[in-house]
């Protein structure tokens, strides 16, 4: 079979045997090894209805062979012992994953990167509940809007958590969800619906054409999606990590993000039992890590090989908080960083959290070391309210007068759309905050001085130091964040000790030689 590089594979067995439980009680799996290299990959296979198992694989080598052969605990001709053979073509399209393969964080473990070293910003929107509430259509409207305003990911619950949730099982009725376990109410993951995840692929593949990577986040531990209790913080530890283990190869070969922990204290069995099961299965690296809820450190399991960010979460007061993700960049050993939930645009109230509220959010918790990216909420869209007058959802959450479509629109998603965009073709790898080049209250320098970024709430001349001068960027441009414009540019004359700006709107300040 001919395959392309960064693309995924599917092979498909059918059992021989009657198995009584294979979700629960069948381990199965492939080792593909490179041939010109012996490069050996593990990728687990799942269970996909009846007697059928799928595996996923995406060659990381863009050139080559790869054997396979199946493996697992299950005395079944159908499923162990298969072998084939897989060639790899050129790359055959400009997409930037297959051009440079899967997202994983830096050396400095700061940011992310993708697999060839190409920098990345991750530009998220928080549709939570788009799992089990948008039907395909919805996903294209919503994919659409996202990707044309600069959007390169989305935070998703992959279930609705919450165990007391009532209502059909009909993602165009009002209350109504589909549903992934069947058991999941009574605190259980064990009888897993495959209908509902065959679903949610096609979800995800209409997310996947849009360049918008899935941020999955396998069962919350905080408010779910009205508030009731929970089952990420009642499931046994085991099963948690064995969905896991589930979506790891579901969905492991494709551009994909792990929230293996969310809304919590971070300190939830079920988180380090899931992490550890991911770090165990995903043959690619990808970034694993937890987002917190309001109040807390943010900084559990700190240390662990698993974990590779931590997001904060400044609450939804509308307050401007820099300082929470500032003191998670101090945190040891380093990790990525951002806010993953400021306050939702409109929640609760018409007008709170609105309009460059929203901007000015992103690139304050981008400077203050979120290197990691930003992340966009709005009040309605998230619960994926299907229209103005659908009753059962949180007052506190819901933005007046509004359904899922009216809240695309908020003002706000527009700036903080902008912002990887504006930083597109950087070298951000690995950026830091940066209070000492010049007399910016906000900004960021890349390890080799190489870039500098500041950004003037009320813009105006930015001052440099002159103990830097001789070092500092000489190229730079002045862009307006609330448009993407870019209003001046120049090359600074050495011994010039400012940047001219005339002030008196928000401006950004690139100053790079590249």
């Amino acid at each position: 079979m001919n395959i392309r590089a960064w693309c995924r594979t599917e092979l498909s067995f059918v059992a021989e045997r009657v198995h009584r439980d294979p979700y629960t009680g069948i381990e199965l799996w492939a080792d593909f090894t490179h041939v010109p290299t012996g490069t050996v990959l593990r990728r687990p296979a799942f269970w996909d209805g009846g007697s059928t198992w799928r595996l996923r694989f995406a060659a990381p080598a863009a050139t080559g062979a790869w054997s396979w052969r199946t493996d697992g605990d299950v005395d079944d001709p159908g499923l162990v012992g298969r072998t084939g053979e897989l060639t790899v073509l050129p790359p055959e399209s400009a997409h930037r994953f297959e051009q440079h393969g899967f997202l994983r964080m830096s050396p400095g473990a700061r940011s992310l990167v993708h697999a060839d070293g190409t920098p990345a910003l991750l530009v998220a929107d928080t549709a939570w509940a788009l799992p089990w509430r948008a039907t395909l259509d919805d996903a294209r409207v919503y994919a659409a809007d996202r990707a044309a305003k600069g959007f390169n990911a989305a935070l998703l619950m992959s279930v609705q958590p919450d165990m007391e949730a009532r209502g059909p099982r009909d993602r165009t009725e009002d209350e109504g969800f589909d549903v992934g376990f069947e058991d999941l109410k009574e605190g259980r993951l064990t009888r897993l619906d495959p209908a509902y995840f065959q679903y949610l692929d096609q979800l995800l593949d209409i997310l996947g054409d849009h360049g918008i990577v899935p941020v999955l986040q396998p069962v919350f531990q905080g408010f779910g999606w009205k508030g009731g209790p929970v089952a990420g913080t009642v499931v046994p530890p085991e099963e948690y990590a064995r969905y896991c283990r589930y979506l790891v190869a579901r969905y492991g070969a494709r551009p994909v993000i792990y929230l293996v922990g969310a809304d919590g204290s971070g300190e939830e069995p079920q988180i380090a039992a899931g992490g550890e099961e991911i770090e165990a299965w995903d043959a690619y690296g990808r970034p694993c890590g937890v987002h917190y809820r309001p109040h807390g450190r943010s900084r559990a399991h700190q240390g662990a090989v698993w974990l590779d960010f931590q997001w904060c979460q400044t609450g939804h007061a509308g307050e401007h908080i820099p300082e929470r993700v500032a003191d998670m960049w101090r945190n040891e050993p380093a990790k990525g960083v951002a806010n993953g939930e400021p306050t939702y645009e409109n929640s609760g109230v018409a007008g709170k959290s609105a309009g460059w509220w929203q901007g000015h959010e992103a690139w304050a918790d981008l400077c203050a070391g979120g290197t990691m990216g930003v992340v966009y909420g709005a009040g309605i869209l998230w619960q994926w309210r299907l229209h103005r007058e659908e009753p059962g959802h949180e007052p506190y959450f819901l933005a007046p007068d509004c359904g899922w479509t009216e809240a695309l629109a908020f003002e706000g998603s527009r700036y903080v759309g902008l912002v990887g965009g504006i930083l597109h073709g950087l070298p951000t790898t690995d950026m830091c905050p940066d209070w000492d080049r010049a007399m910016a209250a906000r900004a960021l320098s890349a390890p080799d001085g190489s870039l500098y970024i500041a950004y003037l709430e009320h813009g105006g001349p930015l001052r440099l130091n002159p103990a830097s001068a001789a070092t500092f960027p000489l190229s730079y441009r002045v862009v307006d964040p609330r448009t993407g414009e870019t209003v001046s540019r120049g090359t600074r004359r050495a011994g010039e000790l400012s940047i001219p700006d005339s002030g008196g709107a928000p401006r950004v300040f690139v100053c790079h030689d590249g």
